[in-house]
């Protein structure tokens, strides 16, 4: 997530190199956060997906089960003791499959439709009531979507909001192939997260979340979704988690997102990263397609936080939208920095838990109360905070205009700053 302005979802292009008018230091920063390109993941139909940009910085595993096979005389057979549910993830894609659904990007098309033998010829009157015009749908991209509730005769649906932007009509496929209207309750482009609503008696299963700051690296997780859209519904791919939270940059929006080998493609977005225990702990967004240098790039996916999910999905079903109260700052967190990269930067603490201030935007809240590039963020208002999803748990729990006391090491020292938060 970011401190700043929204990410643009509309264009892929490449991240601008740090500014000529830069420090050394500052240049040493940039470097740091920003890498490569970065594409949110939705199928496109008739006019392509929406692609996003941005920065940042490892092999796909298959579960595979084989019949057993006996050799009797000179022909094979199939033994009866052939395992059965022998991937070890099978009992936890059970607990979601029918909580996670295709859903489709509608754009209109209007045509007139004329009643007239003179409109055929071109002689009709353009205001005449013996024409008509009918609308009909396009299908424009699909991603994928995840029911997490069933609440007051409606089903609620989390996806990503690259998956509806633009749209005229949202339509969900389910598990059973039974395909719905579905209405958008609201959306996020900063998270990139939106929620629809569909009638509660299409609903058989919803999924649960889980917590996704017990995720730690090399568990096995699955990614579940639309791959290439609807025709391959319910896919399952399996992989590892490469890192629970990784910092990236999209355009001008940060966000810490859960890195996963685990295969995503086009259409999974908006799809579930699922645990052992059958838990969602992330919404499949993006993953990263090529280097800057153009080297093509395998097994790098990228999911939002469940953590980060369900607080923006709760105020988008209360509210319809999320303001947010912000900092004004570009971070990264201390544990995501090697020795070297410590060192680059200039960091002498033996600090390993906090958040790193790379930049501080001109005339923002934390400018304000005196934050400088450099300083570390260990505590909002008393409570540790480790990464930016810690972070923006606690800003997000107050209103534009709150002060939160946020304290920094500065130097070696501690130092409380009284922060007025302001709007993103």
């Amino acid at each position: 997530m970011t401190e700043d302005k929204n990410p643009n979802v509309q264009n892929q292009s490449q991240n601008q190199a740090s500014r000529s008018n830069l420090s050394t230091a500052d240049k040493s920063q940039n470097k740091l956060l920003t890498k490569a390109a970065i594409v949110g993941v939705v199928a496109g139909l008739l006019g392509g997906g929406v692609s996003y940009v941005g920065l940042e910085q490892y092999s796909n595993y298959a579960d595979s089960s084989s019949a057993q096979t006996s050799i009797s005389s000179s022909s094979a057979s199939i033994s009866k003791n052939s395992a059965k549910n022998s991937g070890t993830m099978t009992s936890a894609y059970n607990k979601v499959k029918g909580a996670v659904v295709s859903v489709i990007n509608l754009k209109k098309n209007s045509t007139r439709k004329s009643s007239s033998i003179y409109d055929l010829f071109g002689g009709g009157d353009s205001d005449s009531s013996s024409s008509s015009s009918t609308t009909k749908y396009t299908t424009y991209s699909e991603g994928s979507g995840v029911i997490y509730l069933k609440s007051n005769g409606k089903g609620y649906i989390v996806t990503n909001n690259h998956v509806i932007s633009g749209s005229d009509k949202v339509q969900v496929v389910l598990a059973s192939g039974k395909t719905v209207s579905a209405k958008v309750v609201g959306k996020d482009s900063t998270s990139d997260l939106a929620v629809l609503s569909i009638d509660a008696k299409y609903v058989t299963q919803t999924a649960s979340f889980g917590d996704s700051k017990s995720l730690i690296t090399g568990q096995t997780v699955i990614a579940v979704g639309s791959p290439m859209g609807s025709e391959y519904a319910s896919s399952v791919t399996q992989g590892i988690i490469s890192a629970p939270s990784r910092t990236i940059t999209t355009s001008s929006n940060q966000q810490t997102v859960i890195q996963t080998d685990a295969a995503i493609n086009p259409g999974n977005s908006g799809g579930a990263l699922v645990n052992s225990a059958g838990q969602v702990i992330g919404i499949n967004s993006m993953k990263l397609s090529q280097s800057t240098d153009g080297t093509s790039v395998e097994g790098m996916g990228f999911a939002i936080p469940s953590n980060e999910v369900v607080t923006i999905i709760n105020q988008l079903v209360k509210n319809g939208k999320v303001t947010r109260p912000q900092l004004g700052i570009k971070v990264i967190s201390l544990s995501e920095l090697n020795s070297a990269y410590r060192e680059q930067l200039g960091i002498k603490t033996s600090l390993k838990s906090g958040i790193y201030v790379a930049s501080v935007t001109k005339n923002s809240a934390a400018s304000a109360a005196g934050m400088k590039s450099g300083d570390i963020i260990t505590k909002v208002d008393g409570t540790s905070v480790s990464d930016v999803v810690s972070l923006h748990e606690i800003l997000y729990k107050h209103k534009i205009g709150d002060k939160v006391t946020v304290t920094v090491n500065r130097n070696g020292k501690t130092v409380n700053l009284d922060v007025t938060l302001k709007s993103n």
